[in-house]
């Protein structure tokens, strides 16, 4: 039995309390034979929690999740879209479908897995799927790495019990690498920036002033007029006296300065990257890039195409392979990919004057109801027929 957060050190005091009630029993013989992590790298892992603590890391498994849960799934099969079975409309009949869909994303964008405890009836149809705390999911494997079976919360599932979805699949290991857990080094620093940052102020790091004297003073003398200064108006509000010869000059730090406003700004494109977030979408700015509609269009089709497709078609896979052969499920991108009013107008002004769609195709696009006496074909197609 190989468990991922025993071996990356990722589990909690208590959390490996509660692991070695439930994953020990497993297997224990295979995961035993590498070396344990040192202590200095468990210390410094970052689990989902911490780097969930991060509002760059929330935003960016947010827009992920949000833009998942707006979408419908099809059913296809010979090229047409079908009824779609109950598994599809609810998995989870204890929950919706954009909340099991949720619960999937934001698996596979924590801890680079999800897994789906699989029901069936007594003819082995596939009737309710149940999305598992991933963290509570241990995969058991032979020495030649060929699963077997898993293990949750004490009990023992076989292959046929849960569907295994992963983010990127690395050889060697049957778990999936998240963006959490590939780069823990920038989020380790992303973190003690934010901590630093945030201690900068209160830490008392930055001196208030600086006391000057054109005097040489011994240190005796030094300290007697900081003593002075600190206990008397001069250290707090009021008239200050100075002594001859002294002068005091204030520190002042910009809002820029104490909140490392440029290199946060880097941790956020950094963390925008690893999640495949377009900046503009994480409310950040990029400099040297002017934000135009144009822009943000583009990278709203890249984010679709390059970003959110890794999670949704791990879940159109899983879902296809629960239902029986020759059928498809698909999401239905186009909540997504619909462009502007203005833009979708222009567009189907130019497919009506071309004579390749019709204001009936047009308004079934809209969701609008069809015109009462307005013909259903092109009037130039059917004069030219």
């Amino acid at each position: 039995m190989f468990t991922q957060r025993a071996l990356n050190g990722s589990y909690g005091t208590s959390e490996l309390a509660r692991a070695g009630r439930s994953a020990v029993p497993y297997r224990v013989r295979h995961w035993r034979r590498r070396a344990p992590p040192s202590r200095a790298a468990a210390s410094a892992t970052v689990t989902s929690g911490q780097a969930l603590g991060l509002s760059t890391v929330y935003r960016a498994v947010s827009i992920r999740t949000t833009a998942a849960r707006q979408l419908s799934i099809d059913v296809h099969r010979g090229g047409t879209i079908i009824d779609s079975p109950a598994i599809i409309r609810r998995p989870d009949v204890d929950s919706s479908l954009p909340v099991f869909i949720e619960r999937t994303v934001v698996s596979l964008n924590l801890t680079g897995n999800a897994f789906w405890r699989i029901r069936r009836n007594s003819i082995g149809q596939v009737v309710t799927l149940e999305a598992l705390n991933p963290h509570d999911v241990q995969i058991d494997v032979t020495a030649s790495g060929r699963v077997t079976g898993y293990g949750y919360q004490g009990q023992a599932l076989g292959v046929e019990d849960v569907k295994h979805l992963a983010r990127l699949r690395v050889p060697g290991t049957p778990y999936g690498l998240g963006p959490i857990q590939a780069a823990q080094a920038e989020l380790r620093g992303a973190i003690d920036l934010r901590d630093y940052a945030a201690n900068w102020i209160a830490s008392g790091d930055v001196p208030s002033g600086i006391l000057r004297s054109d005097q040489q003073l011994t240190p005796e003398q030094a300290t007697d007029v900081r003593t002075r200064w600190e206990t008397t108006r001069g250290g707090k509000r009021g008239v200050a006296v100075l002594g001859s010869g002294m002068s005091y000059t204030p520190i002042f730090l910009s809002p820029a300065d104490a909140q490392f406003i440029e290199s946060q700004n880097f941790t956020t494109t950094q963390i925008a990257r690893l999640f495949g977030v377009p900046a503009s979408l994480m409310l950040a700015s990029t400099e040297g890039a002017p934000t135009t509609y144009q822009n943000v269009a583009q990278d709203w089709l890249g984010f679709v195409r390059f970003g959110l497709m890794e999670d949704l078609s791990e879940i159109e896979d899983a879902l296809t392979d629960l239902l029986p052969r020759g059928q498809f499920a698909r999401f239905n991108l186009e909540v997504l990919l619909r462009s502007d009013t203005t833009t979708r107008y222009a567009t189907y002004k130019v497919a009506l004057e071309a004579g390749f769609m019709t204001v009936a195709e047009v308004r079934a696009i809209e969701n609008l109801p069809p015109l009462a006496g307005a013909p259903t074909a092109d009037p130039q197609g059917a004069a030219a027929a």
